[in-house]
């Protein structure tokens, strides 16, 4: 029997390994070429709700353990520190060769996005979301550190901005005599087919 036959065939080695990482503590990297729509890795771990995540953060002294935290579209959180896997080793990138799609079923796994090369760190975008104030203390602990040309300089998700209501338009005089400015549509082009 020779050496050749004892080698597992190129769909059977497993996609990814975990080792060290230049951009943020452990990473994921291809241990073979991946190929664009591939599924790479479901992001494993135990279904939570947000408040036990928030219990779960805090008791561990901080927010740091959110980057395990994956939300999912039922408002519930996969902890990948509790009965996870290496996906959850999967570094953050502003400039991301994967993404991370919800299956209908609640599972999440980690697709391609193009051509992988052996070798080369496995990233997605994971925008954090982070309640608290983002004080400089918080934005360094969630500093980005991809290296991407494009880099936003955090992994914290913007805080949605609070709008201030409109103040309410002075009635005008005669305003109601004034014929209203016409409408015009544009009709949208049509894709082909």
């Amino acid at each position: 029997m020779s050496d050749a036959s004892l080698q597992p065939a190129p769909e059977q080695v497993p996609a990814y390994r975990v080792e060290r990482s230049s951009v943020h503590g452990n990473g994921v990297f291809a241990r073979r070429d991946i190929v664009p729509g591939e599924r790479v890795v479901e992001y494993a771990g135990r279904e939570i709700t947000w408040e036990e995540a928030q219990i779960r953060a805090e008791v561990q002294g901080g927010p740091h353990n959110h980057t395990f935290f994956f939300s999912l579209a039922n408002g519930n959180v996969i902890d990948g520190g509790d009965h996870g896997n290496e996906a959850r080793f999967i570094n953050h990138s502003c400039e991301p060769n994967c993404e991370a799609i919800e299956e209908e079923n609640g599972t999440i796994f980690i697709y391609a996005l193009h051509d992988i090369k052996q070798d080369e760190e496995l990233s997605y975008s994971y925008p954090l979301i982070y309640e608290g104030r983002h004080t400089a203390a918080i934005k360094r602990e969630f500093a980005c550190r991809c290296g991407a040309l494009k880099c936003s300089g955090t992994m914290l998700a913007p805080k949605p901005r609070k709008r201030n209501p409109k103040p309410k338009a002075k009635p005008q005089p005669f305003a109601d005599l004034v014929p209203a400015a016409a409408t015009v549509q544009i009709p949208q082009p049509v894709a082909a087919g």
